[in-house]
């Protein structure tokens, strides 16, 4: 028999558990949730002038689309990813269980959820599937005309309700926006500027690529071993994403710093590949909307984190840009104890409220 003073401990590992255990069913529901599918695109030429005879892209959905009386799709969101990452990153209780979940502000109940791996990621086409560095050398255009034809031609999807992107995703949506500027109601770039990669920014992506390119080991893309350039590449791509107020929480002593830097490179080279990596960097090589924001004209929500060392805000560039968009709210989250540098773009639960205040002022269809 338990003794009145034992119940409360009793009570409370009881309820740790519970909580524990609910945090691992959402977790494996949402690794495990959408439909996940593939199309191929014969002959896909790319902005180079190369082709590829099969383009493999993979996906994921949730929900299901619907159509008004004209036969429009009316629900149907895309959430595009960043660089290195893929569809189902977004699958993440801290992103779907914020945003997917039932009564939340893209219920997958009443939204048709699209989550694709861009070229080059994820499940798609991409050099280490074997053509390594013969791999056609893809660019953002090439990444936004393959989705284009996998919303038309696989999903039967003619319009979508809104494009959120972060990060490279959020330099699609730019891209969409004056691509295909009817297609949808709105747009949610966030972490990223509408102008050329320069700067800072640019600096720290050549020496990334110049880092395995000048290794000897990288053997022009025929290695038969990943090349310790990569490792290098990744402490510069570590550099580019962090942000110093996450950092000194999460390694507050020498020895701690140490060891989260040091995991963190043994994981990245234990699922990189040299080659994907060079190509994903190379990508965003003629990337440069700033002369044709005036063709979107689609409203957007732009929002930026004061902490984001990839765009920070001290160049003012977002805000100048932002201006020549009549249509477009630029917002620059303060940092926080909440706010994690460049990645507060999937942290829904920090500027979830200027979406839901953007979808309740889109028009209604």
């Amino acid at each position: 028999m338990h003794t009145p003073r034992l119940m409360p401990r009793i009570l409370a590992a009881a309820l740790v558990a519970i909580g524990l255990a609910t945090t691992a069913r959402a977790q494996t529901t949402w690794a495990r949730a959408g439909t996940q599918g593939d199309f191929v695109v014969r002959n896909f030429r790319f902005a180079t002038g190369e082709t590829l005879p099969e383009l493999r892209l993979h996906y994921t959905t949730l929900g299901t689309p619907q159509r008004d009386a004209q036969g429009t799709v009316r629900n149907a969101v895309m959430i595009l990813h960043g660089t290195g990452g893929s569809g189902r990153g977004f699958l993440s209780p801290s992103y779907a269980g914020e945003l997917f979940g039932p009564g939340k502000l893209l219920d997958s109940s009443k939204y048709y959820i699209i989550l694709p791996d861009n070229i080059g990621h994820g499940g798609s086409s991409k050099p280490s599937d074997g053509l390594r560095a013969a791999f056609p050398r893809y660019t953002y255009d090439d990444m936004v005309a393959a989705q284009h034809r996998l919303l038309t031609e696989r999903l039967g999807v003619n319009h979508l309700r809104l494009i959120m992107g972060t990060s490279m995703g959020c330099m699609h949506g730019w891209v969409w926006g004056y691509t295909y500027p009817t297609f949808m109601d709105g747009l949610a770039p966030f972490a990223c500027v509408p102008a050329q990669i320069a700067g800072r920014n640019r600096m720290i992506r050549t020496m990334a690529m110049d880092a395995i390119r000048n290794d000897p080991a990288w053997m022009q893309g025929k290695y038969v071993a990943q090349p310790p350039g990569l490792r290098a590449a990744q402490m510069m791509l570590y550099i580019m994403s962090s942000a110093p107020l996450v950092q000194q929480t999460q390694a507050p002593t020498r020895d701690k710093a140490d060891s989260v830097i040091r995991a963190y490179l043994d994981a990245r080279m234990a699922s990189t590949d040299a080659n994907d990596f060079l190509y994903q960097f190379d990508s965003s090589r003629d990337y440069d909307p700033s002369s044709r924001l005036a063709q979107i004209g689609a409203p957007a929500l732009f929002i930026n984190s004061a902490d984001d060392q990839v765009n920070p805000p001290e160049l003012g560039l977002a805000e100048r840009l932002a201006a020549q968009m009549s249509r477009t709210r630029f917002i620059l989250l303060p940092i926080t104890a909440e706010t994690r540098g460049h990645g507060t773009h999937s942290l829904p639960r920090v500027w979830g409220t200027y979406l839901a205040e953007f979808l309740a002022s889109l028009p209604q269809r």
